[in-house]
């Protein structure tokens, strides 16, 4: 039998998928990028889709904040969305095919935010641009970039769907970028006030949920949630962002509050 080769390194011999091998770093510190970064996502359906007099009340408070603190703005898909994927779904395309083809849709609302954003110096960024981040805030400007992580052709199956719908979407995608650069906030901006117990346009006696933890609300296993599923899983698994706030953006102020601090919307912990 042939030797392996192999450098001298702490993990030289290792296989990286033993279980006690992960024990050894669950403690170490992971770096913070950019820990004074908010990240706020402007959902496709829930926002943009709505059209001038939702957006262009938030491309004011948007802007304005952008004056005073770190953002990154991430835009969702919407209505195009579910377009596209009614087609590719009906057709059979596979969900690495269906995560390529919704991205572009996302990406799309990217480019017409970025352009309203224009007069507050907004940056249109791929998602493969996120450490230039530092280097643009450094320089006063609004990054935005699209929400679809980039798994592409290589996105997960989803179990939920037996290999239909992409699990890893625009919510997911938000989250993944604070996570990695280390955020201090991450804000969903919904047509909501927060997450409800069901749907509260189909049931009027609906209760909104103000705080609740990941975990709690997996094992609910509600019929219908306003965020994405994938998105409560990785907040058991992540390290850098201890929470989400979920909050109305058709009311106008609601995300400079949640960037302020204030408990309002749905607040979902990392527990």
């Amino acid at each position: 039998m042939l030797e392996r080769h192999e450098i001298a390194n702490k993990l030289q011999g290792e296989t990286l998928v033993r279980k006690g091998l992960f024990d050894r770093y669950t403690s170490r510190p992971l770096m913070r990028i950019v820990p004074e970064l908010n990240v706020v996502k402007i959902g496709g359906h829930g926002i943009i889709d709505y059209g001038r007099d939702v957006v262009l009340p938030l491309v004011e408070e948007l802007g304005a904040l952008s004056n005073n603190h770190k953002l990154l703005l991430i835009t969702g898909g919407g209505v195009r969305v579910r377009h596209i994927m009614d087609i590719g779904l009906d057709l059979g395309m596979p969900t690495g095919v269906l995560a390529e083809l919704t991205s572009k849709i996302s990406e799309q609302n990217a480019i017409m935010m970025a352009t309203l954003l224009a007069p507050f110096k907004a940056k249109r960024i791929h998602t493969s641009d996120l450490l230039e981040i530092p280097t643009l805030l450094g320089m006063g400007a609004l990054p935005v970039t699209h929400g679809t992580p980039p798994y592409s052709l290589y996105e997960h199956p989803s179990e939920r769907t037996n290999g239909g719908i992409p699990p890893h979407r625009t919510d997911t995608g938000a989250f993944l970028a604070a996570e990695v650069l280390g955020a201090r906030s991450c804000i969903l901006a919904k047509n909501v006030d927060g997450l409800y117990d069901k749907h509260p346009f189909k049931y009027p006696d609906a209760k909104l949920i103000p705080d609740i933890s990941a975990s709690e609300l997996i094992a609910m296993n509600m019929e219908d949630l306003v965020i994405e599923r994938k998105l409560i899983e990785l907040m058991l698994e992540c390290r850098n962002v201890k929470q989400i706030q979920i909050v109305n953006g058709h009311k106008p102020g609601m995300i400079t509050r949640a960037i302020n601090g204030e408990k309002i919307g749905t607040i979902i912990r990392a527990e």
